[in-house]
């Protein structure tokens, strides 16, 4: 049979969805800006809060895989503990062994700073000031008069002070007698023995130097009852033991203890 070569022909389109290729676009770019915004969110959250919260975030992102640890920070209210890079040790609450707590560490140092200033505020001071040595130790801080050849504190091979050694001890007084810290004075000589009255040494010579301090410390506002301890030790701990009869072995110091309920 001949087929019809007048025929129409008949060409079917199919509708295709609004989608089409570039249909999925939207999507990408409409999580791309809800990932953008919950950033945004997230980094205003974080700079609106504490310090402790920051740095919990921070050793998270630092370390996502770090463990809770007891004292560490956290970031939830309450929290027992927070997020702490590995490998670090674990922060000793304590500033030092046989210490006190951190804020006392801050009062103690904080009268160092207040005694440096107030001493070097004092021109007339200035030829001393190179000799009082303001310093933190394992007991507390310590407040040294450290003598020259010449002895600028006390008269040599003498307990008697001199004027400014007692303006200075005045002013170390009005300081440190503000604080419930418990204070230790201690006397000290080089090795060379005294040539002075007999029966008179550098145990007696320490002894007397150091209450002499002492009657000063409490004229000028130090309690009595703050001082808990007065002591000569004549040549027994030398500040220079390569040299005994180094100058510098005779000092005066004044220790202002940590508290007993604060020491480990």
């Amino acid at each position: 049979m001949q087929k019809n070569q007048d025929a129409p022909r008949v060409i079917v389109k199919k509708a295709r969805g609004h989608g089409g290729h570039h249909g999925g676009a939207w999507k990408v770019a409409y999580a791309d800006f809800v990932t953008a915004m919950m950033a945004l969110f997230i980094v205003l959250w974080i700079v609106g809060q504490s310090k402790t919260v920051r740095e919990a975030v921070a050793a998270y992102f630092k370390d996502p895989s770090g463990i809770q640890q007891q004292g560490a920070p956290s970031i939830l209210k309450g929290g027992a503990g927070g997020i702490k890079p590995q490998g670090l040790p674990p922060k000793d609450p304590e500033p030092r062994e046989g210490g006190s707590g951190k804020s006392e560490t801050a009062a103690l140092e904080a009268t160092a700073a207040t005694l440096r200033e107030k001493i070097h505020s004092q021109s007339h001071l200035a030829n001393l000031e190179d000799k009082v040595r303001i310093e933190m130790v394992d007991q507390g801080l310590r407040i040294q008069l450290v003598e020259t050849d010449q002895g600028i504190f006390f008269d040599v091979g003498s307990s008697r002070v001199k004027v400014a050694t007692r303006e200075l001890l005045t002013i170390v007084a009005g300081e440190v007698g503000k604080l419930p810290n418990d204070l230790v004075v201690e006397g000290h000589t080089d090795a060379r023995p005294y040539a002075g009255a007999p029966n008179y040494s550098n145990w007696e010579l320490s002894a007397d130097r150091a209450n002499a301090a002492r009657r000063i410390l409490e004229a000028g506002g130090v309690p009595p009852a703050q001082v808990v301890q007065v002591v000569g030790y004549a040549d027994r701990q030398l500040a220079n033991p390569k040299d005994p009869l180094d100058a510098t072995n005779r000092r005066t110091s004044i220790i202002v203890r940590y508290t007993a309920k604060a020491a480990h």
